[in-house]
């Protein structure tokens, strides 16, 4: 079966980043300009450098539409750099440490950092933002949310009750905030470790959430070891630069709990009127301690991922290494970065899980053209109530 394939091309400092975007049906009116806000979403977050005072991010769509509408054939954009400067940079001496620096020169048997990093660089992101804010379009045809808050920055936590407290604000609460988080409280305490953490020339990581709301149930497979849900959204996660962690729902909690008190008992959807997975039928499950996932499957409760991001390598205090020429001991090259960039980080994290959720919608719901597709999810959801 067939869902969404996709691939990205260019540099940091090149002509444009590239993506190209396959398996949508047609029929999908697609809304540019919500592509572009994703896009400046992205760019958005306090601790930030100057590579976000230059570009504008937006994309040209070169194909795949008629008249704003998907035609069913593959959707290719360029978002082009306002800084390119490739083949002017200077070549760095030295690799950096924690970068793809050394092990990309490595690979391909040169020395020539500046061959690695423009590729490596997170700069790429922006095109999966974009890839993923057209799937998060078909998704949201079908009642599905994707929402991305962050949760911890440089050691700094917000209420461990934000979600819940946010409730029906949270979106306004997260266009309000420096760090895309849904605690005003907070922000002062974000504000001053960043403020910190540059006047150190040091840099932080930190921590975002993924929520992903109106799944049905039966996304993913259990019958294939990669078509396991968990394991694809797991990868999707981990492919983002510098994610270290991935967990969902109690995640690393679970080890640490009996089963008795992990697993989410099933009892009649009517017995739990206020469940997500109440509405997809006479089951429902008291608690979400899964995080929406089981046996490699969406439960039709909300998916919830965590996932952790390294603080950012490139520091303006300069880590070791080594020059290729000499081998003597220097500070690594300083290449323009910021002081952290989780708040974008989970801007990707959401189009990436768009990406892959909306792969695995279309594998279950197939259909050439959005009329098809929506026949076999009412086809299924109509059926799924005889269980």
């Amino acid at each position: 079966m067939k869902g969404l394939r996709w691939v990205t091309a260019g540099e940091s400092h090149g002509k444009a980043l590239v993506g190209i975007l396959e398996g949508m049906p047609a029929g999908l009116a697609l809304d540019v300009g919500r592509v572009d806000a994703e896009l400046a979403r992205r760019q958005r977050g306090y601790g930030r450098g100057g590579r976000m005072k230059i570009e504008s991010d937006q994309i040209e769509l070169l194909s795949g539409t008629k008249g704003g509408v998907t035609i069913g054939a593959p959707l290719a954009f360029t978002i082009l750099n306002q800084d390119q400067t490739i083949e002017r940079l200077p070549t760095p001496t030295n690799p950096r440490p924690g970068h793809a620096d050394l092990a990309g020169c490595q690979k391909f048997g040169h020395r020539d950092p500046r061959a690695v990093l423009e590729r490596a660089s997170a700069r790429e992101t922006a095109s999966r933002v974009a890839l993923g804010a057209l799937a998060r379009q078909l998704l949201e045809g079908f009642g599905v949310e994707l929402f991305a808050h962050v949760v911890e920055l440089g050691g700094v936590a917000v209420r461990e009750d934000a979600w819940d407290a946010a409730g029906e604000r949270r979106a306004e609460l997260r266009e309000a905030s420096e760090f895309l988080g849904l605690d005003p409280d907070s922000e002062g305490r974000l504000r001053a470790r960043v403020d910190e953490a540059r006047d150190a020339r040091d840099s932080l990581g930190g921590v975002f959430e993924v929520r992903v709301l109106g799944l049905p149930p039966g996304l993913g497979s259990y019958a294939n070891p990669y078509d396991r849900l968990t394991a694809r959204l797991g990868a999707a996660l981990f492919s983002i630069p510098a994610m270290k962690g991935v967990e969902f729902g109690l995640g690393f909690g679970a080890a640490r709990v009996p089963g008795s008190r992990m697993h989410d008992a099933l009892v009649p959807s009517a017995q739990a009127p206020s469940s997500a997975s109440a509405r997809w039928g006479r089951f429902a499950r008291t608690t979400n301690r899964a995080g929406g996932l089981e046996g490699g499957m969406t439960t039709g409760e909300a998916l919830i991922a965590r996932v952790a991001m390294k603080p950012i390598p490139s520091l303006r205090a300069g880590l070791p290494s080594v020059e290729f020429a000499t081998g003597a001991a220097v500070a690594a090259t300083y290449q323009r970065s910021d002081v952290t960039s989780v708040p974008a980080a989970s801007v990707v994290g959401e189009a990436v899980l768009a990406l892959e959720l909306g792969s695995a919608f279309l594998e279950k719901f197939a259909g050439d053209s959005l009329e098809q597709v929506r026949a076999a999810f009412e086809g299924w959801r109509a059926g799924v109530h005889e269980l």
